[in-house]
């Protein structure tokens, strides 16, 4: 069953957003059949978070697109340096995202900001990941504490997005587009991650670990399904992976960045390196 878009709650009131939305969804709708499907996991009322795996610098688009078709208008982490683009600024500014300013001092008031937004009742949308997924198969990699951090901090339910498709449209590393013919873009969303017994518990690095862990498990089991395979038993780990002589830097729990969509494809951990584009 394919979903038909409607309005978000909220999304009404912001004319830049539904312009914007107005934008890419002839184009999504160009170039891909849709599959969506999950959206009564969605809550009706109160703040969520939606979090999706990511393979290619388009999914970023489909699965905003499927969460303002389906629920709300979400709130995108995105990094603070695309607030330097005038028009960009302006844009981002517009539409109520929320810059992440890493390797700062400023880096946890974005984890504020977006638990404030939360609490207003709105909808926060991320990648647990950090940044495009290292696995040569496309699975769900290790996912960063962000997503965790902002979900025990807020208390409210993490909805798991798993997305297959996009990058059949636009390669994960390439900036060519193969809009024609048509590609079928699936996305499914699942029930809420169980993470009731981690609330209120110190958010140490195995609470962290474990609340990470049961996000990307629930991502992971949803791409499964669409994909109708299994997944390596052992996730991807950039923090212990050298990949094409590229080596990656252990990254200490207390430095993961709040977990953020990466709408431009480059790293979004503080110190992830992103692959040079083939």
């Amino acid at each position: 069953m394919t979903t038909e878009g409607t309005m978000p709650t909220g999304a009404g009131k912001n004319l830049t957003y539904r312009t914007v939305a107005g934008v890419i969804k002839p184009f999504l709708w160009a170039v891909a059949k849709r599959d969506w499907r999950g959206v009564e996991n969605f809550p009706t009322s109160g703040g969520f978070i939606v979090a999706a795996n990511h393979m290619t610098n388009l999914d970023p688009l489909t699965f905003a697109q499927f969460v303002y078709d389906t629920a709300r208008a979400p709130r995108i982490l995105a990094k603070a340096s695309l607030w330097k683009i005038p028009v960009l600024r302006w844009v981002l500014d517009s539409t109520g995202m929320i810059p992440v300013h890493r390797n700062t001092v400023g880096a946890a008031s974005s984890l504020a900001d977006a638990v404030r937004a939360l609490e207003l009742g709105e909808c926060v949308a991320v990648f647990p990941e950090g940044t495009l997924t290292r696995d040569p198969n496309l699975w769900p990699m290790t996912g960063k504490t962000g997503a965790a951090r902002l979900a025990l901090s807020s208390g409210v339910p993490v909805i798991p997005v798993a997305q297959w498709g996009p990058q059949d449209i636009l390669g994960q590393y390439s900036k060519r587009l193969r809009p024609f013919p048509r590609k079928r873009v699936t996305i499914r969303a699942g029930r809420p991650v169980d993470l009731s017994d981690l609330l209120g518990r110190p958010q140490d690095t195995s609470v962290l670990r474990e609340a990470t862990e049961r996000i990307m498990v629930a991502i992971t089991e949803l791409l499964e399904e669409i994909r109708g395979e299994s997944a390596p038993e052992v996730r991807f780990d950039m923090r212990r992976t050298a990949v094409a002589g590229e080596q990656v830097e252990a990254v200490a729990d207390a430095g993961d960045a709040p977990a953020v969509l990466d709408v431009d494809g480059d790293a979004a951990a503080d110190t992830d390196t992103e692959r040079p584009t083939q």
